[in-house]
């Protein structure tokens, strides 16, 4: 939301009677439908109800379904199946972001890898003689520890004024 005006479809701000009307019900079933699970609609402080344009939509939804023959007990199940499909879709969403980034993650340390590999090969991070590391510096990028080569003379951990 841009705006503290602006409201979503999960804001739970239409009291019983404008819900009814909104969904072409009596409030009474509203009441029942709540009792049976098929809408959750929000409370206020003082216990009301209050309903989202979301729980209004499926209002609508259960008409529809109930006007096709479909008893209570059926349209809870299907109510429930499409809440869990809502939410693995969301999951496969959240999922395909963090493959995403994982990928990025990926191809920044075979860039790391391949730039090691290309010192290695030159020398340059053995000229101090030691272990292999003492050439480079712990650089921290992201959640990958990288390591590049210091910019001052091997060993003496100066910074080479070339940069």
């Amino acid at each position: 939301m841009s705006s503290p005006y602006e409201l979503s479809d999960d804001m739970p701000v239409y009291v019983i009677s404008v819900a009814a009307q909104l969904s072409g019900m009596h409030p009474q079933t509203l009441r029942a439908y709540d009792r049976l699970g098929l809408v959750s609609p929000g409370r206020s402080q003082g216990r009301g109800r209050r309903y989202s344009m979301r729980d209004i939509l499926a209002l609508r939804e259960i008409q529809r379904l109930s006007r096709e023959g479909v008893n209570l007990s059926g349209i809870k199940m299907l109510l429930d199946q499409h809440r869990e499909l809502e939410q693995a879709r969301r999951l496969v969403a959240e999922l395909h972001a963090e493959v995403a980034q994982l990928r990025v993650e990926l191809e920044s340390t075979r860039a790391v890898a391949a730039r090691l590999a290309e010192l290695r090969r030159s020398g340059s991070d053995t000229r101090s003689g030691g272990e292999g590391r003492e050439g480079l510096v712990p650089v921290r990028s992201a959640r990958v520890a990288v390591w590049e080569p210091m910019t001052g003379p091997p060993g003496t951990g100066q910074p080479r004024g070339d940069k």
